[in-house]
This record gives C-alpha cells, structure tokens and sequence, in this order.
C-alpha cells in the first residue's frame, strides 16, 4: 500500500487514531483544487501538500507582489513578478514529490469553471472577491462539488463548508446584491489572521477526502483575531434558496450574472 519512504513520511497520520492507513490512502488517492493562491491558499497548499493529497490543482493568474509577502507564505523575494501558480508548483514540488500539482494560469470566470472545476473531488475558494466567490459557490452547487468557502479582513474571517444539497451553501446565508465589502489592499489584513483560516481550510479538505472527522457543514465558525475568540453558529439550508433551494432560479451560470467577475 505504501513505499518505506511514505511509511515514514506520513507516520504521524498512519499512527493516529481514528485517521490511520486507510485515511492516508484516501488522501493519496484524491483531488483539491484550490482557486486563489494567497493570503489563504498559501497555507492551504502548504498542508495539502504536506499531508500527501495525490493531485493539487493552483488557479491563479497574477503574479508575486512585494505586499503580498507579509501574508503570503508560499513565496520569498525571489519569486516577485512570478506568476504565483508557477511559483506554487516549483515550491510544492520540492515539499513532496508524491503529489501531483497542476497549474491553471488563466483568469477563471463564468465561462471555463465549470471545465476546471471537473476534475477535482474537493474545491478550496481562496479568493478575495464578493463576485469571486457567489461564482465558485453557483459553480460548485451546479456542478455537485464540495468547496470551504473563507474570507478575512483586518483582524478577522470566517469558513464554512459546502456539500451542495446536503448542507447551506453561501446564497443561503448572504445576498450576491449586498455591497462588495473592502479588500485587504483598502482595509489591511494580518497575516497570521489568513494563515489560521486558510490552514482551516485545508483541514475541511482533508477531513472530507478522508472520511474523518466533522466537517463544518451547516455552520459559519467566525474568528476574531485581536481578541483570539471563536463563535461557530447554525446555518440551515434554506428551501428557498436560489440555487440550492426546492426550487432554484439559477440553473446556469447566465454571463450577466457575472460579468464583474472578468
């Protein structure tokens, strides 16, 4: 089942109780596509990777800034004006060569995610944008994707995961028609804030491939930073949802919808 080398290197999942071989394998044997590689898919990738999740897909298609460094983990100096997902590869790579790492350079939007989307079993929304992410939700629900949706500013974020049908999705909490809310680059952000919901992230993730462990599902957890508090609610799927209601109106990823994602 495992090489001598993938013995030692997962050990500490192997031996834990409750995960062990079998989990390991499942994860060996899975699929996370992470969109947006920053403040919190940096962290995000770094754990997937380390952790041994077969195939890794990086969707990004900016490149590295001197500001995104103080967030940013994945990259140092050497990578500025890299594109981030090349960067990614190079530095996943050298962690483990047991994954398998794919890159998406071009600008994801309403018109190919559902093609990238396909061939991951688990999708991870690392975006900074309110359009962004009502996309991936839409495309996730339609395409019957499980994805953790975070987001963070200032000294704050909170995650939830989504298994379309089974659980609340975004559209049942919050309305696509609320103002886009401030950016890192306007509000600004610490770091450590999106390490601790991107590193969430990839432990939904790795729960979900694996089979172990509680998922947040049907709940918002919300962090606040700056006074080192937790507070998980109870989110229900709403029937009348939208997209994943009884009966849904959206049932396509309609270009109007979206045309502020390009």
């Amino acid at each position: 089942m495992f090489t001598d080398d993938q013995l030692h290197r997962y050990s500490r999942h192997i031996i834990l109780k409750g995960f062990g071989p079998r989990a390991q394998k499942k994860l060996l044997d899975s699929s996370v596509l992470v969109i947006g590689a920053g403040g919190l898919g940096s962290p995000a990738l770094l754990y997937l990777a380390a952790a041994g999740t077969g195939k890794i897909g990086i969707a990004d298609y900016d490149t590295v800034e001197i500001s995104n460094l103080q967030r940013q983990i994945l990259y140092s100096q050497k990578d500025l004006n890299t594109l981030k997902a090349e960067a990614s590869v190079f530095r996943l790579s050298e962690m483990n060569s047991d994954v398998q790492i794919y890159q998406h350079t071009e600008r994801i939007d309403q018109s190919n995610i559902l093609d990238i989307i396909k061939g991951y079993d688990f999708i991870i929304d690392g975006t900074d944008s309110q359009k962004m992410k009502f996309l991936i939700n839409d495309a996730c629900v339609l395409a019957n994707k499980p994805f953790s949706h975070a987001g963070a500013i200032e000294f704050s974020g909170q995650i939830m995961t989504i298994v379309p049908h089974k659980s609340s999705c975004l559209r049942c909490i919050f309305s696509a028609s609320e103002n886009e809310s401030l950016s890192c680059s306007q509000s600004g952000i610490i770091g450590a804030v999106v390490g601790v919901l991107g590193t969430l992230q990839a432990l939904e993730a790795i729960k979900y491939l694996s089979g172990v462990g509680e998922l947040l599902t049907d709940s918002f957890l919300s962090f606040q930073g700056d006074m080192a508090r937790f507070h998980k609610f109870s989110v229900k799927r709403n029937p009348h949802c939208e997209i994943c209601g009884d009966t849904p109106t959206i049932t396509d990823l309609n270009t109007e919808r979206y045309q502020l994602c390009k």
